[in-house]
Formats: structure tokens, C-alpha cells, sequence
């Protein structure tokens, strides 16, 4: 996973590990090492990520892209370095994350933030594109 919500890239080895954890579309993928690295991302198809990453899934009456603006927002990350454990590679307490306030707002309301959030992204996105040809 790349920092500062950058997304993600494809691993240059295979897991050592035996098991790896299952994530399916949707779902949002949060390195549970170093919080302050903002690392964060949501599945666009299925895969297994390594046992570092927290996989949240979206319950019924939550929409996802929602709940993904909700973890992306820095005040996420911030409780989530302020009650990790550990100095030299701190890991946020998955006690503490699954105690983190979700905003409680009808499904209707959620699907209207999750899209305008999601269209400035896209925006962003596209507009980085130009940018970087415009390097080129």
C-alpha cells in the first residue's frame, strides 16, 4: 500500500505467511502498521492482503464509499497513531479502531457524500494525469 493514500501497487514477492486474509470488492484496506503513513485503499476486485492490513466491510445500511471517506479523513489516522502501540513500528490497537465514531447518517444521505467525495477524487485524478503528460 502506498502512503498519503496513495493506493496500492502490485507486491513484488508472495507472502511468506501460510494465510493471508481475504478481501472482497469494496472492502477498505488499512495498513494497521505506522497509522501516521495514512496508507489506505479501497478493492476494486477480490484479493488477500497480508495479516498488517485491517479489512473493514461495509454492514448493511452503511455504504462503502462512505465508510471509506470516513476512514480516509486524516481525524481517522490521527486516533489511530494516538492509540497505537509501540515506538519503533507502532500498530494501531484494533481495540481502540473498532471503538472509532462512525457519523450516523440515513443510507440515502450516505450514497449522496460517497458520490460527491468519490467525484472530486476522480477530478484530482484526472487532473494529475494532464499534469504529469504535461512533464512528459
Amino acid at each position: 500500500m502506498m502512503p498519503n493514500k496513495g493506493g496500492i501497487v502490485d507486491a513484488g514477492a508472495l507472502p511468506s505467511a501460510q494465510y493471508t486474509q481475504q478481501y472482497i470488492k469494496d472492502d477498505i484496506l488499512v495498513s494497521n502498521i505506522r497509522p501516521y503513513f495514512k496508507k489506505i485503499w479501497m478493492a476494486d476486485d477480490d484479493g488477500g492482503c497480508s495479516n498488517d492490513v485491517l479489512v473493514f466491510r461495509a454492514d448493511r445500511g452503511c455504504d462503502s464509499t462512505f465508510l471509506y471517506y470516513i476512514l480516509a479523513n486524516d481525524a481517522f489516522f490521527n486516533y489511530a497513531s494516538a492509540t497505537s502501540k509501540g515506538t519503533k513500528m507502532p500498530r494501531g490497537d484494533k481495540t481502540a479502531i473498532m471503538q472509532y465514531k462512525v457519523p450516523c447518517f440515513n443510507y440515502e444521505t450516505q450514497l449522496r457524500i460517497g458520490k460527491l467525495l468519490r467525484s472530486i477524487d476522480d477530478r484530482i485524478a484526472v487532473n494529475k494525469k494532464i499534469n504529469d503528460n504535461l512533464a512528459a
